[in-house]
């Protein structure tokens, strides 16, 4: 008896995983594609935001995610950014190469249509080294990439970057 529990268990666990897996695969896949926008974006906490205008190519391949595009802001104003993440089982985790062009870690999982991330900057940025980033899934044609960071002289959160994409 004991060891028919024990098969059981085994068995429920693989398949969880299993399901857990498919489910990433199939969600990376659904942010698969090319996305254009625009949204606001501010380079240092207190200073006026400026409206960007981004284009970006998403591809999945199996429980990875691969983001690249670029954000133009005041016409002459042209920054790449990219994204490189992989899944495993629920967990997230990869590397953001924003404006300044070095990488920064990336930590986090998914709940629902949103994969929440905690970001890990290469350097001091607002004061710390952490923010919070989301990449959200908008019905089928939306994608919302946001970044929060907090305001050194409050501790307030401070939405630093909103971008809105469309397919």
């Amino acid at each position: 008896m004991k060891l028919s529990a024990i098969i059981a268990f085994g068995l429920a666990l693989f398949l969880t995983f299993d399901s857990a897996l498919a489910d990433e695969t199939g969600f990376l896949k659904s942010i698969s594609g090319n996305w254009s926008g625009n949204g606001l974006v501010t380079t240092a906490i207190g200073s006026r935001p400026l409206n960007v205008k981004c284009t970006f190519d998403s591809r999945a391949r199996g429980t990875s995610l691969a983001m690249s595009g670029q954000c133009r802001g005041l016409v002459v104003v042209r920054r790449a950014v990219s994204a490189d993440i992989k899944a495993s089982g629920t967990r997230y985790s990869g590397t953001y190469v924003g404006p300044s062009g070095r990488p920064s870690q990336l930590t986090g999982s998914r709940n629902g249509n949103a994969i929440n991330f905690t970001v890990r900057w290469s350097r001091v940025i607002n004061g710390d080294r952490t923010a919070h980033m989301t990449i959200e899934k908008i019905g089928a044609r939306g994608l919302r990439l946001k970044t929060i960071d907090k305001d050194p002289k409050t501790g307030r959160p401070i939405v630093t970057s909103d971008i809105r994409l469309s397919r």
